[in-house]
């Protein structure tokens, strides 16, 4: 006989996985729009090309993991009938265990699709730009700002993203005083989103001879890479131009010359940088395009009469403005102050694990958070 657990989880998970979504009318919709992609014509008009090939890998992102959860369930079916015809009891235990290997991945890619379809944003589906700056605390943010910026990579490494520095400032003593970095990736912005705000740690300072406790700030500013077909003029005039030495890791060429570029936007004061590239000229393109991703954020909030959401998640870089703390002394707890969700494991959350937070936010507020 087999595990009435294991009956129960694979009901569950038949009717969450026809629940999710009128799956025939989104295979419909996706031969719809490959036929528009192979017509003679498709790229004259290149602005509705791009947008057709977008929704068409929208729709194959959502159809790809939903019928591998299918084939999955389907699989459990099969050995569900086999264990119950099972009259070894060995046996039974074994095909057991692996119906629950296959449950527990069920949920988890159930879990996963129900999150993506939650991510419908115009650039949830963009790469992301995300911005990490040292607050109130000294050489104790900077660590911080370290600790977080290990955290994303950490989370990116686990989620297949690609991460690129563009810009990277170190701490006097210690630690990073800012570093900006692009994450390459399916719906990068739509999960980092989550994330834009204040992070709070409290712990024994490591700096401290005395050993006392000290809480430490730093802000994640998150915008979307935003594409060609987006038309944002920038007038040169606007523009003030820095060069300087790139101060991060490189090559002898890279810190021995000029080749960082620091573009700052005179009517709205926003700044960015990027000393990414070995020369001026790539820097300055980079730049470019990541002046017009925070620019486009601006506008689309200003436009909306909204610009406090712009600074909302964020604020000041100090105490009471957290989206999130981490405690380390006297106690062990991540808490998010928007979802009420914690975990004890501070060092998991640490090294990336943070599937629940980023979750929890999008189950809370699906299709916000700055969307443009």
């Amino acid at each position: 006989m087999t595990s009435p657990s294991a009956g129960k989880s694979f009901e569950r998970n038949s009717k969450r996985c026809g629940g999710i979504f009128d799956v025939d009318t989104r295979r419909r919709t996706l031969t719809e729009l490959e036929a528009l992609a192979a017509a003679p014509a498709f790229w004259n008009d290149q602005k509705k090309a791009r947008e057709v090939i977008a929704r068409t890998n929208a729709v194959r992102g959502v159809l790809a993991p939903y019928d591998a959860a299918a084939r999955d369930l389907e699989d459990t079916g099969v050995l569900l009938e086999l264990a119950e015809q099972e009259s070894d009891p060995a046996q039974q235990a074994s095909v057991l265990q692996e119906i629950e290997g296959l449950l527990h991945r069920i949920e988890t890619d159930l879990s996963a699709l129900e999150i993506r379809l939650l991510l419908g944003g115009r650039f949830d589906a963009n790469n992301a730009y995300l911005s990490l700056h040292a607050g109130a605390g000294g050489t104790e943010s900077c660590d911080w700002t370290a600790m977080l910026f290990r955290m994303y990579r950490r989370y990116c490494e686990e989620h297949d993203f690609e991460t690129e520095v563009l810009d990277y400032l170190g701490g006097e003593e210690a630690g990073i005083k800012s570093v900006t970095f692009l994450v390459r990736g399916p719906y990068a912005y739509g999960y980092f989103k989550a994330e834009r705000g204040v992070h709070r740690l409290v712990r024994i300072s490591p700096f401290d001879a005395n050993k006392r406790r000290h809480t430490s700030f730093a802000s994640l500013d998150v915008v979307a890479e935003v594409d060609d077909a987006i038309e944002i003029e920038i007038d040169d005039k606007e523009l003030r131009v820095d060069t300087y030495r790139s101060s991060g890791a490189g090559g002898q060429h890279v810190n021995k010359t000029d080749s960082a570029v620091r573009l700052t936007h005179l009517p709205t004061g926003l700044v960015v940088a990027c000393q990414a590239e070995r020369s001026q000229h790539s820097n300055r393109e980079r730049a470019m395009k990541l002046l017009m991703a925070k620019l486009y954020d601006y506008m689309a909030d200003k436009k909306r009469k909204e610009m406090e959401k712009f600074y909302g998640d964020k604020g000041e870089i100090a105490w009471g403005h957290q989206i999130r703390s981490y405690v380390l002394q006297p106690y062990t707890m991540v808490k998010d102050h928007r979802t009420d969700v914690e975990s004890g494991n501070v060092q998991a959350v640490l090294d990336g694990d943070l599937d629940r937070f980023i979750q929890a936010y999008i189950r809370q507020k699906p299709g916000t958070g700055n969307d443009q």
